[in-house]
């Protein structure tokens, strides 16, 4: 019986659903269900009762779960103060950031930590929220910025940064290009290409919502995963999308970014920009960062 099984069998228990578990751990789906299988093996008995549309557990797994939980978290614990120890003297800062934020945040944001702190050495990882979760829960990242989730992890702080500004857009000669703003109303009859839901959904909802909410339907003409990808298709014509500010920044041609107009009260679907990292754990190098974060936060913000 190994840790990394104890984890998995943790994540079904929350999630109930194989996919979202898989996820969840960073593991692909096949070499998850058979970390689940080697444990019910070593055990000699069925945690898990899984259909093809339900996953529940047994009287044995909810008796297991429970005592899984204990040895993680004490292992959590003790990873925790024994690295806490050694980043006392390792001035290293390790920090996850989406797209978003390692475009158009941390190039403002690093400078001022090495300005006020040049003992320490960062390391940056650009990844999507839901591989830099993980990362930090296991101490392989000490801090990400990412888009805050709907079911937070109590191991986990959140601190709420900003909202991104979301602009359209468009490709060049387009008739709304030379528009100083454009309305979800102006949209409502252009082919849209939109993020895939299953890895950026705030991304994604952000379009569907303010098309339904605005009584209108998206018209979705293509799907698309990478900021990058989706600027490109816009240059090529296919259709609009509504991004984050800093992807004006991209070197692609044949694209005008326009202000979105949102309607007042749609301001919550906003893109939120959030740091997250392990609770109760000390880490001097995170801490210093953070309070440089603080410290910028409305420049950071307008610029956003």
């Amino acid at each position: 019986m190994e840790l990394r099984q104890l984890k998995c069998l943790i994540a079904v228990a929350d999630t109930l659903h194989f996919g979202k578990a898989a996820q969840r751990m960073d593991m692909l789906p096949a070499s998850f269900s058979r970390q689940i299988r080697l444990l019910e093996e070593t055990l000699g008995t069925r945690l898990l009762t899984r259909t093809t549309r339900h996953v529940s557990l047994t009287e044995a797994g909810r008796s297991f779960v429970e005592a899984a939980r204990d040895i993680v978290d004490r292992s959590d614990r003790l990873e925790a103060s024994f690295r806490d120890a050694g980043q006392d003297r390792m001035r290293i800062l390790r920090i996850g950031a989406i797209d978003s934020a390692a475009a158009g945040l941390m190039p403002r944001v690093l400078p001022q930590v090495r300005k006020a702190h040049p003992d320490i050495d960062i390391e940056l990882l650009e990844q999507k929220s839901i591989h830099l979760l993980p990362r930090v829960l296991s101490g392989r990242l000490d801090a990400a910025i990412l888009r805050p989730t709907d079911a937070a992890d109590p191991r986990l702080a959140f601190r709420f940064l900003f909202h991104e500004t979301a602009v359209v857009a468009v490709p060049d000669g387009h008739a709304l290009a030379s528009r100083a703003e454009i309305s979800v109303e102006d949209m409502a009859d252009e082919p849209l290409i939109v993020p895939d839901r299953s890895s950026r959904p705030h991304s994604h909802d952000l379009t569907m919502k303010l098309f339904l909410q605005s009584g209108y339907t998206a018209r979705v003409a293509q799907i698309a995963e990478e900021k990058q990808t989706i600027v490109s298709l816009v240059g090529t014509g296919i259709g609009l999308a509504i991004v984050p500010k800093w992807a004006s920044r991209l070197a692609v041609g044949g694209v005008t970014f326009v202000p979105l107009k949102l309607p007042p009260n749609l301001a919550r679907d906003k893109l939120a920009l959030s740091v997250v990292w392990l609770r109760d754990t000390r880490h001097p190098a995170r801490d210093a960062f953070l309070e440089v974060l603080d410290d910028n936060l409305r420049r950071l913000a307008a610029s956003a």
